[in-house]
């Protein structure tokens, strides 16, 4: 099989448990709502211990522990950022966390300022992964920002269930985005993001998405199916979802890109609010 596979998780015991149910694991994505969840995090939330610092400096060492399990694995660290994080907060932070070991990626959203972020960590060898793509137009503004990056170096992270929650087919979005890179032999690989069941994941793989990142009972439940099965033969949900046609999109400098959508900003709400919830 050619796609990835990474757990999409903040828990280093979720770790462990992926690599021994699938027998492999090839990376792992993180973000500020999932490291809320790990268990140390809400033990020291409970005793009243928690600052910035300590979240930092635990979001750290959760990384580190994930390395350890899969030393040679695409772990992603997200940037907190909200709508209205400054670039040089983003990059500064960018920095940090391109510090805690060799080949991890930096996470940011497709912001203005995260892809502006984006490019000048590229530009010193740093990689990252852009996230809460929903569009077409966003994946091609990441193509373009990151121009001159190593391929392997950046991921965009296409979200398929929050779209189909919106009523749109989100895997047309996966396909459009992996139909449109391979028209331009883009640098950038596709990482099928926001996974809820096995048709999803199986989509993606069928899709030539590069990547895929799905929590931990969607990677059982696949265990379960059988790993090594023809991901075809899988029986398929007939929905009556809106379908997200392909567009022809022209190069451009990526700052002419329309980047806006709802979901990216109610995607950069939610991750505020659960970061900034751990302090209150």
């Amino acid at each position: 099989m050619n796609t990835k596979i990474f757990l999409d998780s903040g828990n280093p015991a979720e770790t462990k448990e992926a690599k021994e149910v699938l027998g492999f694991l090839d990376g792992q994505t993180t973000n500020p709502t999932l490291v809320a969840k790990n268990p140390h995090i809400q033990t020291l939330k409970e005793a009243g211990g928690l600052t910035e610092e300590v979240i930092w400096d635990n979001y750290k060492k959760i990384a580190l522990e994930i390395h350890e399990v899969i030393p040679g694995g695409a772990i992603s660290a997200e940037v907190y950022a909200d709508m209205d994080t400054e670039y040089e907060t983003m990059l500064a932070k960018g920095r940090e966390l391109a510090m805690w070991f060799p080949g991890i990626y930096v996470k940011l959203p497709i912001t203005h300022n995260g892809l502006l972020t984006a490019r000048k960590l590229v530009e010193e060898g740093i990689r990252v992964n852009m996230t809460l793509c929903f569009t077409q137009e966003q994946a091609a503004a990441v193509h373009e920002a990151t121009s001159g990056a190593p391929r392997g170096h950046v991921f965009v992270s296409p979200f398929i269930g929050r779209l189909d929650d919106m009523g749109y087919e989100g895997m047309h979005v996966i396909k459009n985005i992996v139909m449109m890179y391979r028209e331009w032999n883009s640098h950038v690989e596709v990482l099928g993001a926001s996974i809820r069941n096995l048709s999803h994941l199986f989509g993606c793989i069928e899709s030539g998405a590069d990547c895929i990142t799905a929590p931990l009972e969607v990677l059982k439940t696949w265990a379960t199916y059988g790993v090594t099965k023809n991901t075809t033969d899988y029986p398929r949900e007939i929905g009556e979802r809106t379908p997200i046609l392909y567009r022809d999109i022209p190069r451009q400098d990526w700052v002419l890109y329309n980047i806006d959508h709802e979901l990216t900003k109610k995607g950069i709400e939610k991750f505020s609010e659960d970061w900034k919830a751990l302090f209150s």
